[in-house]
């Protein structure tokens, strides 16, 4: 699973990283990105309510897809995840798993751990050893509300089956795109899930690392260094 994520990267360490997409400088880190708030994609296409030029941008859509079909935009608060075996099945996701395909870009999440004795969960956080900006492998949808002729531009993170370093402190997690299969994910138009599906698995544990944190960070509002240091 992931309910809870940071971006915190400075756009000068992303260049090297995301070098064939626009990123904006007016940055502002997040240490605790919670569903329904507002996060970082690069989509698979420049669609009509963002075109500009044939460049890739960073954009910001509403974390939890609301499906194109849906009556009530709230359905997206459940919509935060999606499995990543399931998706050619699933009617609120195999639409955009064939046509709607983005980047979430982040450098860490939480994750929250049963302890013995206590009635609330650990959180832990989980990054990568070079503590770089990386991708999720994520799913995106625009839906039309009756009270506006604006759009809301949603998207959601695909999990699959833990590696075995973190299959310890939950049995999903988000897929990590390497950015070697970044253009492949991104790939324009429709897709069969034969092209796809092979990308959709458990990055390296020997690349990542995990720790305990602060339960600051259990409360959204709290948005700041102290989310990610270690206790």
């Amino acid at each position: 699973m992931c309910g809870r994520f940071t971006w915190t990267t400075p756009p000068e360490l992303m260049w090297s990283i995301l070098e064939d997409f626009e990123i904006p400088m007016d940055f502002k880190p997040r240490y605790n990105i919670a569903p329904t708030q507002d996060v970082p994609v690069i989509t698979n296409t420049v669609n009509e309510i963002t075109a500009g030029n044939d460049t890739r941008k960073l954009e910001f859509f509403k974390w939890g897809l609301i499906p194109s079909w849906a009556k009530d935009a709230k359905i997206g608060s459940r919509m935060i995840n999606a499995r990543a075996e399931t998706l050619s099945e699933k009617p609120s996701f195999r639409n955009a798993y064939k046509r709607r395909r983005c980047l979430v870009l982040a450098d860490g999440y939480y994750e929250w751990v049963p302890t013995p004795g206590e009635k609330t969960k650990q959180p832990v956080y989980i990054r990568l050893k070079s503590k770089e900006t990386f991708a999720f492998a994520g799913l995106w949808e625009q839906w039309k509300p009756e009270w506006s002729e604006k759009p809301i531009l949603s998207c959601t993170i695909i999990t699959c089956s833990p590696n075995p370093k973190l299959e310890e402190i939950h049995h999903r997690m988000p897929v990590i795109l390497p950015q070697e299969n970044h253009a492949e994910w991104l790939a324009p138009g429709e897709q069969p899930k034969e092209n796809l599906q092979h990308l959709l698995t458990a990055y390296s544990g020997e690349e990542m690392e995990a720790y305990p944190v602060s339960k600051f960070v259990n409360k959204p509002v709290n948005d700041s260094p102290e989310c990610i240091e270690p206790i």
